[in-house]
């Protein structure tokens, strides 16, 4: 519903394809009349890498399009038919085609939830040179997330936890948030109260909801 609400009241570009897979593509919630260059919010969606898609991911649009800022919804392959390598290339190639496409984004931001926000943590990695472009993502947003990684770029993390995600992805948003600091990484860590593992995101739509207020203090704070 929030999806179809964004959709609505938002201009907007669906099903922009990144490449030749079904699943390959975008929708991009642009900032009303936009002044020359724009930042762009990138939403990975989650679902345990084999559901949900990108269609149910624009409910946080309204309040970050009406502030300037591009929202974009990435849709990859789920398994049984995406194995994780190939998810990763694909979320790879998105903002690889994101940036060249759209010359007017300016600083992107990554955010993953779950599933999705592995997925992120392994877009940091990248080396973009075998991509022929450098997206500038100045941060990312990673909410609820499953990682075993360490990442290589130097921007802000903010790590994102409900109060009711079950031990096991507290224990692992904790120790990751540790992981980065010990790398020399500027890390936030927040512990929700009263979400689970499941509400945590959809509150992204609320405007006066933590997370909102965070993503749209990122990019006044690099």
């Amino acid at each position: 519903a929030g999806t179809q609400r964004a959709r609505a009241s938002v201009q907007t570009s669906l099903h922009v394809p990144y490449g030749d897979g079904e699943r390959e593509k975008l929708d991009i919630y642009f900032p009303g009349d936009p002044a020359g260059t724009f930042p762009a919010l990138v939403y990975i969606h989650g679902g345990y890498w084999q559901c949900l898609s990108k269609d149910e991911s624009g409910f946080a649009a309204p309040p970050l399009v009406s502030r300037g800022v591009a929202v974009v919804a990435v849709g990859y392959d789920t398994a049984p038919k995406g194995h994780m390598d190939a998810m990763v290339l694909q979320v790879r190639r998105s903002l690889a085609f994101l940036v060249e496409r759209y010359s007017a984004i300016r600083d992107v931001y990554l955010c993953g939830h779950s599933a999705g926000a592995h997925l992120a943590a392994m877009v940091l990695s990248t080396d973009w040179t075998e991509y022929g472009v450098a997206p500038d993502i100045k941060g990312a947003v990673l909410v609820s997330g499953v990682y075993d990684l360490e990442p290589i770029l130097h921007t802000y993390v903010l790590v994102a936890v409900a109060q009711h995600d079950s031990p096991e992805f507290r224990r692992q948003s904790q120790e990751y948030g540790q992981a980065l600091r010990a790398a020399g990484w500027s890390v936030s860590l927040l512990d929700l109260a009263g979400v689970d593992h499941f509400d945590i995101i959809e509150k992204l739509s609320e405007e006066s909801y933590v997370l909102t207020q965070v993503g749209e203090e990122l990019p006044s704070s690099l």
